[in-house]
């Protein structure tokens, strides 16, 4: 494996620097980049400045960690800013994304479970909500899973009465998962009962995505299941992205959590189409901002 395809959370622990010698500079480097890592994914944008005031290092130095962590996919640097938080141009990473909302992800994912039946074969993105329908897919099997997420690949693998297909193509280490020409022609072959997705952003009835190569992928599953669910937490409707894919009321259904305006909620329900609002413990939301 390159350097190129370590994975972000093995990035991460790589950065820790537990596979060299502690006290080396090298350890020492790493785990400066760590440390520099978390302080961008917990606050989202910080400017380059903030980071050699707060780890009282050189510009020079804060560059050549930043460049090391852009090339490993975990953040992303522009203009003076360093960022783990998508824009309308471009997504986050898979560490970052997987950090935020956890909560509602789960609670959405657990009522999005209730559509799967086993002897289906289903088509998962590589979307952070939709990875954490696995701990809800033993209950359901027998079923085939169709992903280009190699992290949800990993968590399916020994999964008792799952057939997995995995879906290949050019690898993107921003999400850890494959997308393009080669991904598009294969899924264009196959035929799914359901595809669970979650897209960046929901505007003007729209669901949009900043990687016109993530939507080409996605497109392509949804062109070629059978149901299509969408889950969608609340900050999705607060973003903008800007490549669109399709319009919401072409989804089957929409998994929201309960922190979604009833407003939105209430115009999605006017104009046909079929919401899912899923709770969210209070206590999950307390964990999950420790």
């Amino acid at each position: 494996m390159t350097d190129r395809e370590i994975r972000p959370e093995q990035a991460l622990k790589t950065l820790a620097g537990d596979q060299v010698p502690a006290d080396s500079r090298h350890a020492r480097q790493l785990a400066r980049r760590r440390m520099i890592a978390e302080a961008v994914m917990a606050e989202g944008t910080m400017r380059i400045e903030d980071l050699t005031e707060r780890f009282g290092i050189s510009l020079m130095t804060a560059h050549r960690d930043l460049d090391e962590l852009v090339e490993k996919g975990l953040l992303r640097k522009t203009r003076g800013i360093v960022s783990a938080a998508p824009t309308s141009l471009i997504e986050s990473s898979d560490v970052y994304r997987s950090s935020r909302q956890a909560a509602e992800k789960r609670a959405i994912a657990q009522a999005a479970a209730a559509f799967l039946e086993p002897g289906q074969a289903v088509f998962f993105d590589d979307s952070t909500t939709v990875l954490q329908l696995v701990p809800h897919l033993a209950a359901h099997v027998p079923l085939t899973a169709i992903t280009n997420s190699i992290t949800l690949m990993n968590e399916l693998k020994d999964t008792r009465d799952l057939t997995l297909l995995g879906l290949g193509g050019q690898f993107y280490n921003w999400c850890n998962a494959f997308m393009g020409p080669v991904t598009v022609t294969e899924i264009r072959r196959l035929r799914a009962d359901r595809l669970f997705m979650s897209m960046s952003a929901i505007t003007d009835g729209m669901v949009f995505h900043q990687s016109p190569e993530m939507v080409e992928t996605k497109r392509a599953m949804f062109d070629s299941a059978a149901m299509r669910i969408l889950l969608a937490d609340h900050t999705k409707f607060e973003r903008r992205a800007l490549h669109a894919m399709c319009a919401l009321n072409e989804f089957d259904v929409i998994v929201v959590d309960d922190g979604t305006p009833p407003r939105q909620v209430e115009e999605m329900k006017a104009g046909g189409m079929t919401v899912v609002v899923a709770a969210v413990r209070q206590q999950d939301v307390t964990i999950g901002q420790l």
